[in-house]
């Protein structure tokens, strides 16, 4: 097989991953019913979420500064950190959908427009990030460096923001909930 057939095949592969995660995730989420006695479980995920998230920011903000700074071996381990992060978020986020289904926003008021306008530009963007997270981590693990310079410049700020809004929707959440879901 020539280089653009493995090529071609790996960008089926990648898209292939992302549109069965987001469709199961839109599964979790709105085909089918949460039991009632599930409450309790698995309470700690909310945070543990926002913890994989702040440290994906770090990491993220990190890696930046590495690579600016020609400090390519920094770069890549805090960009695969950032990425450890970003999956032990994606698992613990549908492990707990999977459980409890959505959680549902209590707030009133101008908070409430401010809260959804972050929570769907998070979800947006969160589903833009993963290809393009995945496609920039094969480019830079297949050695692609000028494709994967590319693609990094919007893929970074994309990732930023989802990751950052995913710990804000978490404080908003923990805030007017008065417990730790999210």
């Amino acid at each position: 097989m020539n280089r653009i057939n493995k090529t071609a095949w790996h960008g089926i592969g990648i898209g292939l991953f992302c549109a069965v995660a987001l469709g199961l995730l839109l599964y979790l989420l709105y085909g089918r019913t949460v039991s009632p006695d599930a409450t309790g479980r698995l309470a700690f995920l909310p945070a543990m979420n926002a913890a994989c998230n702040a440290v994906t920011t770090v990491l993220i903000l990190q890696g930046l500064i590495y690579i600016h700074h020609g400090e390519r071996e920094k770069h890549r381990r805090s960009m695969l950190g950032a990425f450890a992060a970003s999956t032990l978020f994606l698992l613990g986020y549908l492990t707990y959908y999977a459980v409890h289904g959505e959680t549902h926003f209590p707030g009133q008021g101008w908070v409430r427009p401010v809260y959804f306008s972050i929570l769907i530009s998070h979800i947006i963007l969160s589903a833009v990030a993963l290809p393009l997270v995945l496609t920039t981590f094969y480019l830079a693990l297949t050695n692609r460096l000028q494709y994967h310079k590319t693609l990094a410049r919007i893929t970074y700020p994309i990732w930023l923001y989802v990751s950052i809004t995913g710990v804000v929707v978490f404080f908003f959440l923990r805030h007017y909930l008065g417990i730790v879901e999210g």
